[in-house]
């Protein structure tokens, strides 16, 4: 018998080959996934150290529980291809600074277990997603991918919300050093707010566009850059707000510097060769935090 994390073990009676237990398989012993294996059990969600019987199979996440159903595949070859819900779990763990035992153990569960569900598409259970969700502060809405079309900021209000001024060398470790930002320009349609993917470099914040494009409007003048992060499941936040001077980036070493230090890729595409500097003369930011017990 071999079997991989998330599968599960069924218990079957020996005369009519019914599901009497099953269980998630959450934790290995053996490289080659062969016995024993922690086991969460469906009927009792308790983890126990099982040694599978004769009457015992392993059966892959959502396959049929019927006899007769197939063996597990084998592992598939090459770098792994995180799912929708490992990449948003391991997203979330990492800006919270989390390791994945700190967050295995918050949530119960088997580091081994965690860092699969994080490099290989799974469809863990209801009951492990909630777990998981305590753990990161979240909801498990929001790590099934829901609300993604909606905009943030549909949560309720704190009780006691104090909102607090932030300091300017806060406003630039909350920058960091790459992200999505909004810069605000003047067109010759009136104003407009776009986002793009930007980079901090020697303290000033940079991006890429296309000649003629709306964010390619911020060159030679003075343009205002926000950028916010909010935690739905706390209601709580922060913002951070920097105006200054905007100016094409014209030296080719500079530009070149630039690119091959670029963390992304514009996510809109296309041709985006032009770099955008500003260098910020203020830098303000705020953060709602809850002030209550």
């Amino acid at each position: 018998m071999r079997a991989h994390l998330g599968d599960h073990l069924v218990i079957e009676s020996p005369t009519t080959g019914a599901t009497r237990r099953d269980g998630e398989i959450v934790g290995l012993h053996h490289d080659d996934g062969t016995p024993p294996y922690d086991v969460r059990w469906s009927d009792t969600d308790d983890v126990t150290l099982v040694f599978p019987g004769p009457d015992a199979r392993v059966r892959p996440p959502g396959h049929p529980s019927g006899a007769g159903a197939a063996a597990p595949p084998p592992p598939p070859a090459g770098p792994p291809d995180p799912g929708d819900i490992g990449r948003r779990l391991a997203a979330e763990r990492e800006r919270q600074g989390l390791s994945r035992e700190e967050t295995a153990r918050r949530a119960r569960m088997a580091p081994d277990y965690l860092a699969y569900l994080e490099e290989h598409p799974a469809d863990p259970s209801t009951a492990t997603l909630i777990r998981l969700a305590a753990a990161l502060r979240t909801n498990v809405r929001a790590l099934r991918g829901g609300g993604a079309d909606l905009p943030p900021g549909q949560g309720l209000a704190l009780l006691h919300p104090r909102l607090s001024d932030l300091a300017p060398d806060e406003c630039r470790t909350l920058l960091s050093t790459h992200g999505v930002g909004r810069v605000s320009v003047t067109t010759a349609e009136g104003p407009a707010v776009v986002p793009v993917n930007y980079e901090v470099v020697d303290d000033s914040i940079v991006f890429r566009t296309a000649p003629g494009s709306v964010p390619a409007a911020a060159v030679g003048s003075e343009v205002a850059f926000e950028v916010d992060r909010l935690d739905e499941a706390m209601s709580q936040g922060w913002s951070v707000l920097a105006v200054g001077p905007a100016r094409a980036v014209t030296g080719p070493e500079e530009a070149r510097h630039l690119s091959e230090s670029a963390h992304s890729t514009p996510w809109a595409g296309g041709e985006r060769e032009m770099w955008v500097s500003i260098r910020p003369t203020r830098l303000t930011g705020r953060r709602i935090t809850s002030d209550g017990p």
